[in-house]
C-alpha cells in the first residue's frame, strides 16, 4: 500500500470525486429502477420516442435507490472499518467488507436497527435502509452465513449479474494502493455472491477503471490499464471483449438507445460483462453526466447496474458538482450517502489522527467498531 501527504487541494479533490462516484451510482441505479425487465420497445411505449429522460417513480417515489445503492454503502463502510482494525493487528479487508454484506443482509429481514447488535455502528442504524428493493438473489444466499468464499471456493459459481459490480466502485476509491491490488481485492469481495469469472471481474475492471480515473487518469487510459491487469486473469475474455466492445463503438456513429442495445448480445441472459460495456461506452461518449446516465439505462438489459456503473464513472471523472442538481434534490438517502462519502474521505486522509494502536476517537469507534 502506497501512502503519501495530503495537500488541502488534494484533500478537496479527493472528497469532490468520492462524493461524484457515490452520488453518481445512486443517480444511475435510481434513474434505471423504474426501467427494471423492460425491453428497449417498453421503455419506449411507457416513456415516449426517447425514452425515460428524467427521474420516474419507483419503490413508491422518484429518486428511490435500490440494493445496489444500499450495497454500495456497506461495502464503503467495510472497507473503513478495514482501516481501523489494522490498528489491532488484524488485516484483512475481505473480511471486513464480508461483516459488512452481513450487517446489510440482516436489513433485508429484520423491521430495523437492532440496538443489541453491538457491531452496528452508525450506518447499519439508518432506518431507511431497512427495505427490500429488488436484492439480487445471489446476494441473499451469498451472505446468508459466515462463511469467508476464496475464489478457488466462491459462492454460488454460475452467477454471472452484474450486482456484484454494482456494489464494487469504492474499491476504486483506494487511491494509496496499486491498482493490481484494488482489482484483487475487489474479485475477493465479488466472489462472495458471485462466483463466476464474468461477474467477479466484472466487478474488478469497474473498480479499476474507477481507480484510474480518481488518479486523474482519462477514462481511456483507465480502460486500457485496466484490458492490462485482466489479461493475466482467467476467464477475463468475455469482459476484456466486453471493453473492447464498448471502446470501438465509439467510433460507430452518433450514441443512441440503439447503439447501446448492441452492446448486449439478445440471444443470451444480460450478464455483468454486459452492462460494464454499456456503462464504459455511455461514459465515453456523454456530453454531461444526466446525457450519460440517460444512455446507460434506456435499453433492454440490466438498466440499474448499467446506470449504476455509468454513474460511479462520471460522478469520478468530473466530480460532485457536475451532478444533476434536480435530480440529486430527489435522490433518497442523500444525507447519508454525503456522510459516509465524508467519513471515507477522512479515514483515507487522516485516518492516523482520529485512531492509532494506541488512542482513538471515541466517537470514530463507535461509528465504525473495531470489533
Amino acid at each position: 500500500m502506497v501512502t503519501g501527504l495530503w495537500g488541502r487541494i488534494e484533500q478537496q479533490d479527493f472528497r469532490s470525486r468520492i462524493r461524484g462516484t457515490l452520488l453518481g451510482a445512486a443517480l444511475g441505479d435510481a434513474l434505471g429502477a423504474p426501467l427494471t425487465g423492460l425491453s428497449l420497445d417498453a421503455v419506449r411505449a411507457a416513456h415516449g420516442p426517447d425514452g425515460l429522460t428524467a427521474p420516474a417513480p419507483a419503490h413508491g417515489r422518484r429518486g428511490r435507490v435500490t440494493a445496489a445503492t444500499q450495497l454500495t454503502l456497506f461495502t464503503v463502510d467495510g472497507l473503513i472499518r478495514a482501516h481501523v482494525r489494522r490498528d489491532t493487528g488484524a488485516w484483512h479487508p475481505p473480511t471486513d467488507v464480508h461483516r459488512a454484506y452481513r450487517r446489510w443482509a440482516a436489513t433485508q429481514h429484520d423491521w430495523g436497527p437492532d440496538e443489541r447488535r453491538e457491531d452496528n455502528g452508525w450506518l447499519a442504524q439508518q432506518e431507511w435502509l431497512y427495505a427490500r428493493r429488488d436484492p439480487d438473489r445471489a446476494c441473499l444466499t451469498g451472505f446468508g452465513d459466515d462463511v469467508l468464499a476464496t475464489l478457488d471456493r466462491p459462492k454460488n459459481p454460475a452467477a454471472r449479474g452484474a450486482a456484484a459490480a454494482a456494489r464494487s466502485a469504492p474499491f476504486g476509491l483506494l487511491v494509496g494502493w496499486e491498482p493490481a491490488l484494488v482489482l484483487q481485492l475487489t474479485v475477493e469481495c465479488a466472489a462472495q455472491s458471485h462466483g463466476h469469472p464474468t461477474a467477479h471481474l466484472s466487478a474488478g475492471a469497474l473498480a479499476v477503471i474507477v481507480h484510474g480515473l480518481i488518479r486523474g487518469d482519462s477514462l481511456d487510459a483507465a480502460v486500457q490499464r485496466t484490458l492490462g491487469l485482466l489479461g493475466a486473469r482467467p476467464g477475463h475474455q468475455p469482459v476484456t471483449d466486453a471493453l473492447q466492445r464498448a471502446m470501438a463503438a465509439v467510433t460507430r456513429g452518433a450514441p443512441g438507445p440503439e447503439a447501446v442495445e448492441a452492446l448486449t448480445p439478445g440471444e443470451t441472459e444480460p450478464d455483468a460483462s454486459d452492462a460494464l460495456a454499456v456503462a464504459v461506452y455511455c461514459a465515453l461518449v456523454a456530453q454531461d453526466v444526466a446525457h450519460g446516465l440517460r444512455l446507460a439505462v434506456n435499453h433492454g438489459g440490466d438498466s440499474v447496474a448499467a446506470g449504476s456503473l455509468c454513474g460511479a464513472l462520471l460522478g469520478a471523472l468530473h466530480g460532485e458538482t457536475a451532478l444533476p442538481p434536480a435530480w440529486l434534490a430527489e435522490l433518497e438517502g442523500r444525507a447519508t450517502l454525503l456522510e459516509l462519502c465524508d467519513d471515507f474521505a477522512l479515514e483515507m486522509t487522516q485516518g492516523p489522527t482520529l485512531h492509532s494502536p494506541s488512542t482513538a476517537s471515541p466517537g470514530w469507534l463507535a461509528r465504525y467498531p473495531r470489533g
